[in-house]
This record gives C-alpha cells, sequence and structure tokens, in this order.
C-alpha cells in the first residue's frame, strides 16, 4: 500500500482500527501509465532471468 500511495495512486486513513482507501488525486490515465511502467520492468526482469542457464542434472 505504502507504494501506491507514495505514487500518488491511493490514498489512506485510519480510522479508529480501520484504514479506508480512495483513489489518490492523480487520473486514471497516471494509473495505467505507472502501472504500465511497473509491468515492464518486471518483465524485463523475468527476461533476464531467463537468460541463465538452467543447472545440469548429475546422475548420482
Amino acid at each position: 500500500m505504502h507504494v501506491l500511495e507514495a505514487a500518488g495512486l491511493v490514498t489512506t486513513e485510519k480510522v479508529e482500527r480501520v484504514r479506508h482507501c480512495r483513489l489518490g488525486p492523480r487520473q486514471l490515465n497516471d494509473a495505467a501509465e505507472w502501472i504500465a511502467a511497473c509491468r515492464r520492468s518486471l518483465e524485463d526482469r523475468l527476461d533476464r532471468l531467463g537468460e541463465f542457464p538452467e543447472p545440469t542434472k548429475e546422475s548420482a
């Protein structure tokens, strides 16, 4: 939740023991762009992970 708050996508308010979340002041297009950027970053990381050679299994 902190990441979304830091990006300005949501605001939270704690009322007693309950935390209320609302869409932040940014527009939905901003949110979609932020999500797309995060997705691209994760996909790039996964692509790089696929470049590592698989471990070989040695017979016992």
